[in-house]
């Protein structure tokens, strides 16, 4: 497992990156549509802040954890949604708003005691765990914002927490989607960035899934339909899993209409 120290390093790069796509741009640029069905370039960035606050406050304060998420509690389906439209302000104000909390989160993340279990969405995560899914959420609604702008983003080798991430999640893809987590292990190969191999699952697995990384990583954010992506599944379970795939908490995502 990667410490948290250095997880924390890599979010902190992420969020500095993704700011340098936004940080000087007008007004008008963020009320550009997204790929994200009715998500501006706001929505993204305040879908972010909302969340560091969630998971700020599920770090440090249990009822307020609760009390955020209790006024969305009526309409569960929109809850994404409706917390990203609690938090739109001008983008100034945003941005500002964004980055306060995500340094919070982060400072929250650090002093939090050994041993600790953080609550999320019907599960108890480590403070590793989040930094690693607010990484994934920040590359990935990162994504949808230089698609927006136009823009083109080199991938990095922070891609590896999301890839962890996308291989761990595997069974709860499955669950997401009614199915039953499936016993049989996966192999995944994966080509880095750099050019190397990032591996995850037992080598002797008949099931595989090999590709670029980034094109993992793109099917586990749901940023792309499998059929747009160079990965090769090996096995029923792994060529499953390319229509469930999901790395992030709750029920199944809205998946991106293929482009081939």
């Amino acid at each position: 497992m990667v410490e948290l120290a250095a997880l924390l390093t890599d979010l902190d790069a992420e969020t500095a990156e993704l700011d340098a796509l936004v940080a000087t741009r007008p007004a008008q640029d963020w009320a550009r549509p997204t790929p994200s069905p009715g998500w501006t370039v706001a929505h993204q960035i305040a879908h972010l802040a909302w969340t560091d606050r969630a998971a700020l406050l599920a770090t440090t304060d249990d009822a307020q954890f609760v009390a955020l998420l209790a006024p969305l509690a009526d309409d569960p389906d929109r809850l994404v949604d409706k917390g990203a439209e609690s938090f739109l302000a001008p983008p100034d104000e945003l941005r500002q708003r964004w980055l306060r909390g995500h340094h919070e989160l982060v400072e929250a993340l650090r002093a939090a005691p050994a041993g600790k279990r953080i609550p999320w969405f019907g599960n108890l995560i480590t403070p590793q765990s989040m930094a690693t899914a607010r990484l994934m959420e920040t590359w990935a609604h990162g994504f949808d914002i230089a698609e927006a702008l136009g823009l083109a983003r080199a991938p990095t080798d922070r891609l590896r927490h999301v890839a962890f991430l996308g291989f761990r999640t595997l069974g709860h893809s499955f669950l997401a989607h009614g199915q039953a987590a499936p016993s049989t292990p996966v192999r995944v190969e994966l080509v880095a960035p750099d050019g190397g191999q990032w591996a995850f699952g037992p080598q002797t697995a008949s099931d595989r899934l090999t590709g670029p990384a980034l094109d993992f990583c793109l099917l586990v954010t749901q940023r792309r339909h499998p059929a747009d992506l160079a990965l090769v599944a090996t096995g029923p379970v792994a060529t499953e899993w390319l229509g469930v795939a999901q790395a992030f908490a709750g029920p199944p995502g809205v998946k991106r209409e293929s482009v081939a």
